[in-house]
């Protein structure tokens, strides 16, 4: 598994045992929709085989909430979701089982692998909701958004194309939103206080959400567009 010089921007990568489904699922689906990153990256649309008018990138999809619920209700849309932790690919896998998703393609590694593979402004939108936020200093060089990997979604966004951002971390949303202030590749669309206090239209809350909002840690949803 490809790893950042400065180590994964992610913590353990399994958990609980998979049940007999799940680690079948591993054996027999992972494999058909997983994305070959050692061979050309060509034309994303014949990743799918259904027709698809522009490719989506969830970047750390934990337990696939999002990215089915997305799926399912944009079919034209191919959805490329990136998740090194085992338990989570396995919760995404027997969703996308059940619903016959076919709008749905994988990475099963760190996303910087794959970020690298993919073809210059092939992607129309990137999301990385509620990433691991490292709350401790000496581990802030872990965090997945920095300048390297900032470079890297501008290369592989269109012009006009997003990167959204949530986190129930104040301080990572901070970190975040002065990073990308100072990249000339991007711009905040916020216009108002309720752009970043609410979530966008489409957005479909995650149980780590729900979670946080129980235990008082108020989202903070931050979107930036490729210039």
């Amino acid at each position: 598994m490809s790893e950042h010089p400065h180590g994964a921007f992610f913590g353990r990568r399994k958990g609980h045992p998979l049940r007999a489904r799940q680690a079948a699922l591993f054996e027999a689906l992972l494999p058909r929709l997983a994305i070959d990153t050692t061979a050309p990256a060509g034309d994303l649309a014949a990743l799918f085989p259904v027709a698809v008018d522009e490719i989506h990138l969830e970047i750390g999809f934990g337990g696939g909430e999002h990215l089915i619920s997305r799926a399912q209700a944009n079919p034209r849309i191919g959805f490329i979701g990136a998740e090194p932790f085992i338990n989570g690919m396995a919760k995404a896998l027997a969703a996308i089982d059940d619903a016959k998703l076919q709008n749905i393609r994988l990475h099963h590694a760190d996303a910087v692998a794959l970020l690298d593979w993919l073809p210059p402004a092939a992607l129309g939108r990137v999301d990385l909701l509620y990433p691991d936020p490292w709350p401790k200093r000496r581990h802030w060089k872990r965090r997945f958004v920095n300048a390297e990997n900032i470079a890297r979604l501008a290369r592989v966004l269109r012009p006009g194309g997003e990167f959204r951002f949530a986190s129930d971390w104040a301080n990572y949303a901070e970190w975040t939103l002065a990073r990308f202030m100072r990249s000339g590749d991007f711009v905040w669309t916020a216009t108002r206080a309720d752009d970043w206090r609410k979530p966008w239209p489409d957005f479909s809350r995650t149980r780590y959400e729900a979670k946080a909002i129980r235990e008082g840690r108020m989202p903070c949803y931050l979107a930036f567009r490729r210039s």
